[in-house]
């Protein structure tokens, strides 16, 4: 892997070809340098201690025994939780007082990718600095521990349990009478979203939940919901609930079959916080990629938005820097920060449920709250996308657009962050102004930014 090895969300990349055994056992070591507490109350001595789970593709077999081999060499004492969710790692890891927590895990990507992220003792994403720190001990030489110095190796077979037990004090409404069907993706959540729903109430119909380390999100999952949207509608269920590989993302579909996105939830979640009085300062934190009708509907209801930049960290910094409770992203990554310190996909899916059962209203109902515009996505190649800000020729197209458009549509148009290509979004009253007028702005770049002009 050439370049910062940390992106916007681990190291991830084509397990045993990009992320290695040597890689990810080299990576726990130096994050047991980093993060590792030697007062530590350790399994059987003052060590540190690391939580690591993983989801169940197969690579994570093998990458899993490469970061527990590295976090013990370092003097860091390991419990395995198995095959869990992102956010049921990131749980543990504050739960049982680690140092630090692993999770195993390439989220939505096809099952060949892998990746490793950690998590502080606090259960949360490391800021780049903590990274930057990681990465630059790669190499270092360090002085190894022998004899009782190594660390301890236990499993945790409480973990599921916990966990379940943890995402279940969002529901405050019994969930009888709610017929539910979840597409598990064949990924983490497999076992404890379905068992959490039916605990509190619900009857639950689980698809793609048997992962055989080769499945993971194939043709499944919240990238891919045609089965979730059949399987709602032959059986009659109130609600379709789906996530991804290692479900820190959740999406639903109403009974009638109609895909509710982030947005959506994260506007119901929103109004069923203010309504509670736990939403902080009547204020939700979303991206710059946010649809334009989340923000009008938010607006209507008496409740700020704040927009970060794209990426759920970002959001989540944004969250804790200035004490709001409510954020996601239009991906179905929603953040309740009083409940978690990540995305969570089945605690989502929990409080979008009790909020039916609380109303004893509809999926769709809840989800009229907010009108999503038509949203159209150009990804402009072969182009300067350094040039972009100077550009004057696509600033007066894009000026004439927004004048166009006015209060009922948006233009938001960035530069990619790993690419040479320009990202043109334009939402609209209808699909076709927004088609339009996204085309329009789109010519206007490769007429100024094309490479080879």
């Amino acid at each position: 892997m050439s370049g910062r090895l940390f992106g916007t969300d681990g190291v991830r990349g084509l397990a045993n070809r990009d992320l290695t055994a040597e890689l990810a056992l080299s990576l726990a070591a130096a994050a047991a340098h980093v993060l590792g507490d030697s007062g530590g109350a350790g399994l059987d001595g003052p060590r540190p201690v690391a939580v690591v789970g993983r989801d169940p593709r197969a690579s994570g077999e093998f990458l899993e025994a490469a970061v527990v081999a590295g976090l013990a060499s370092a003097g860091v004492d390991v419990l395995l939780a198995g095959v869990l969710p992102t956010p049921a790692i990131a749980y543990l890891t504050e739960r049982h007082g680690a140092s630090l927590g692993v999770m195993l895990s390439a989220s939505h990507n096809a099952m060949p990718d892998n990746g490793i992220k950690f998590f502080d003792a606090q259960g949360f994403k490391l800021p780049d600095a903590i990274e930057d720190d990681i990465e630059a001990r790669l190499l270092e030489a360090w002085d190894r521990p022998v004899g009782s110095g190594v660390g301890r190796v236990r499993p945790l077979p409480t973990a599921g349990r916990e966990y379940v037990d943890h995402v279940l004090g969002v529901v405050t409404t019994p969930l009888a009478g709610l017929s539910v069907i979840v597409d598990c993706a064949n990924g983490a959540a497999s076992i404890v979203s379905p068992e959490a729903m039916r605990r509190a109430g619900a009857d639950v119909l689980a698809i793609h939940a048997s992962p055989d380390g080769l499945n993971i999100n194939e043709g499944c999952g919240s990238t891919h919901l045609d089965d979730l949207i059949a399987a709602v509608v032959e059986h009659g269920a109130d609600i379709g609930i789906a996530h991804d590989g290692d479900a820190d993302r959740c999406l639903a579909v109403d009974a009638e079959g109609n895909v509710i996105d982030g947005d959506q939830i994260l506007a119901i979640l929103a109004t069923a916080m203010r309504d509670r009085g736990t939403l902080a300062r009547d204020t939700v934190v979303a991206t710059v990629m946010s649809n334009l009708g989340f923000r009008i509907a938010m607006e209507e209801q008496g409740i700020t938005m704040v927009a970060t930049a794209v990426g759920d960290r970002y959001v989540l910094e944004e969250m804790r820097e200035r004490g709001f409770a409510l954020g996601g992203e239009q991906s179905g990554h929603v953040v309740m920060l009083d409940r978690a310190t990540t995305g969570d996909g089945v605690l989502t899916a929990l409080a979008l449920l009790d909020r039916m059962a609380e109303t004893g209203s509809s999926l769709k109902d809840l989800a009229a709250i907010m009108r999503r515009l038509p949203q159209v996505l150009i990804n402009v190649e072969g182009v300067d996308r350094s040039r972009l800000a100077e550009s004057a020729e696509v600033a007066a197209v894009v000026e004439v657009v927004e004048r166009e458009l006015g209060a009922e549509g948006r233009v938001l148009l960035r530069p990619s962050g790993t690419e040479p290509l320009v990202r043109v979004m334009v939402e609209a009253p209808t699909a076709e102004a927004a088609q339009d007028a996204a085309e329009a702005i789109a010519d206007a770049v490769r007429a100024s930014l094309s490479i080879s002009g």
